[in-house]
């Protein structure tokens, strides 16, 4: 079995704005700035306790020097306990930004976990048809935590490395001006190395992330067909295509780590070399009477201060990247285009008779490939429309157009003689309630899942409709009955028990129009037979299309709609159409002859 998983359209090429460093800084920024207050916090903690621990080096030079010509115990003394109660303070202070910094990266994700999953409730429909529901949940949860991780740490070494790195450099000149000639050598070299590995880091953790997704979005499909994938005996197939994505999200996972630990080692070996010319030159000024013995001191652990954030840096450069690669894809998520808002003056439309039209409608998910062409139909208030035709003739796609989740290209659809495009979104799609094929059920009581959308409901209207969806005596016979809390791990539900829980969910509703889209498909044929009192108890007085490939179930319905190729190509009711002896006919008599 070949892996048929969805395949992404996403902007994925560098073109994208969301892979501009730049942009994906200050988008980050933003999010750091809305707690401007503990983030001034830290930046406040972290200047002070870098300050104090920089006094240090200075301090020890000149206790070198209280002790170069005879101990002068007194000065000892007190730049001894200076140093201790500086770093005490310091260690204090880092302590105090280290839980504010927790607590500000917590926040920060919190508001970006809940602007990703407001964002995932307003983009198109065609975006979880274009991406993988594995790639979706792992920018929800790995990238936002690769971002926690970096938040918490990285930004605070950043900070602090700044600091460090001025100060020292400025304490250095005040030393000697002559020794930071040194680094005027080694430092361009480490900042060539930083620059040239960091585009190369930043590229493979990119390409990373993006293998892990997919290797998410292929185990999310193939666990979820485990059933389908043993019936059909393609463990091994199946092992082997997971082995494959597997070696290729390894592989760059391996590539990443590789370029992002070789940056410390060479840059760390810059530093070295810069401390041991330090040393060299130093000694020779020193011996030269230039520099005092404290000075020198302290020059080489202000070097030593100096060179070591350049080294941290590029240590943390590859959870950096990693960071930036992971808030490149929440941000694309993001960004993604919303659905069309509605107009200003759009009616919020709550008086449904439910008389509907579709004039001259075309529409095509791609461009230049049209699904429905020149459609136009009529619903008066109450008539029962079947659509009927082969997989792909644009069922589905009818009713995707009237709840307004793809937008036509062409014509009009009137809903009580009103252009849909009028109404807002919102009252249109109340106007309606649905039972489609794929159930939905949500972790929570069987009387939750039942009263889902359907307001302030009591427990009788509840058992009622159950009554009426011939699932009541089911419930019952569960541990705790309606309060019964379904789970996939906890209850085994079959399809077609969780198709009637959502036909009783439907048979709660009080709208005006209704849509069954293979709505007893996971239903065996005495179960349906069974309902079918209760599905026309359902569709009385509402305006109801009905999309089913089984005949039986659409015999009594007032309009039958025959699409073909995206066309209509027959309509009229069920013994019209059998006496005009043409595409319907052929179907009828494929599935009864």
């Amino acid at each position: 079995m070949m892996y048929a998983g969805k395949v992404s359209r996403g902007r994925n090429d560098g073109s994208d704005k969301a892979r501009n460093k730049k942009y994906v800084l200050r988008r980050l920024w933003d999010y750091l700035y809305y707690y401007k207050a503990k983030l001034f916090l830290a930046i406040f903690l972290t200047i002070v306790a870098n300050v104090l621990s920089l006094v240090g080096p200075y301090l020890t030079g000149r206790t070198v020097d209280a002790m170069t010509d005879g101990v002068d115990f007194e000065k000892v003394y007190l730049f001894a306990g200076l140093m201790i109660l500086f770093y005490g303070i310091s260690a204090l202070l880092n302590y105090i930004l280290a839980v504010a910094m927790v607590r500000i990266s917590q926040s920060v994700v919190y508001k970006m976990r809940k602007d990703l999953f407001a964002k995932l409730n307003r983009v198109k429909i065609s975006y979880f048809d274009q991406n993988q529901t594995g790639d979706i949940i792992s920018k929800m949860s790995y990238d936002i935590d690769t971002i926690n991780t970096s938040l918490a740490t990285d930004v605070v070494n950043i900070f602090t490395s700044s600091i460090t790195v001025i100060i020292s450099f400025v304490m250095m000149i005040i030393m000697s001006p002559i020794l930071v000639l040194v680094f005027v050598i080694t430092l361009p070299i480490s900042i060539v190395i930083t620059r040239v590995l960091s585009k190369i880091v930043k590229k493979q953790f990119r390409y990373r992330n993006q293998k892990l997704g997919e290797l998410n979005g292929f185990a999310e499909e193939m666990i979820t067909g485990q059933r389908t994938i043993q019936s059909y005996v393609q463990e091994e197939t199946v092992l082997e295509k997971f082995d494959e994505i597997n070696e290729e999200a390894t592989h760059a996972a391996y590539r990443a780590g590789y370029y992002a630990s070789s940056v410390g080692p060479s840059i760390g070996f810059v530093s070295n070399l810069s401390v041991a010319l330090v040393g060299v030159f130093g000694g020779i000024l020193y011996f030269l009477g230039s520099l005092s013995l404290g000075n020198l001191t302290s020059f080489t652990l202000y070097s030593r201060r100096f060179s070591g954030p350049i080294n941290q840096m590029s240590n943390i450069l590859a959870d950096i990247q990693s960071a930036l690669a992971a808030a490149e894809r929440v941000f694309r998520v993001i960004d993604e285009d919303e659905e069309l808002k509605d107009h200003k003056n759009a009616i919020h439309y709550q008086d449904v008779k439910g008389d509907i039209k579709l004039d001259h409608v075309s529409f095509g998910y791609l461009e230049n490939q049209v699904v429905l062409k020149d459609v136009s139909l009529h619903a008066n208030q109450g008539q029962v429309v079947a659509i009927v035709g082969p997989t792909g003739a644009g069922k589905t796609t009818l009713v995707n157009l009237l709840m307004r989740f793809y937008e036509i290209e062409q014509g009009e659809i009137l809903l009580d003689n009103i252009n849909i495009t009028k109404l807002t979104r919102a009252s249109l799609r109340r106007s309606f309630s649905m039972v489609l094929q794929d159930t939905w059920i949500f972790h929570g009581t069987v009387f939750e899942n039942i009263a889902y959308g359907n307001g302030d409901v009591s427990r009788l209207e509840v058992e009622e409709a159950a009554k009426k969806a011939r699932i009541h005596s089911f419930i019952k016979h569960l541990p705790q009955g309606y309060d019964t809390v379904l789970t996939d791990e906890g209850l085994n539900i079959s399809k077609g028990q969780k198709q009637l829980l959502v036909i009783a969910r439907a048979m709660l509703s009080r709208t005006k129009m209704l849509i069954l889209d293979e709505a007893t498909s996971n239903v065996d044929t005495h179960t349906e037979v069974q309902i079918q009192q209760a599905m026309l108890n359902l569709m009385k007085d509402k305006t109801t299309f009905v999309i089913a490939h089984r005949l039986s179930t659409i015999q009594n319905a007032d309009i039958i709609l025959v699409v073909k190729e995206g066309n209509i190509v027959e309509q009229g009711n069920h013994l019209e159409l059998l006496e005009q002896k043409g595409f319907y006919y052929e179907l009828y008599q494929s599935q009864f002859a």
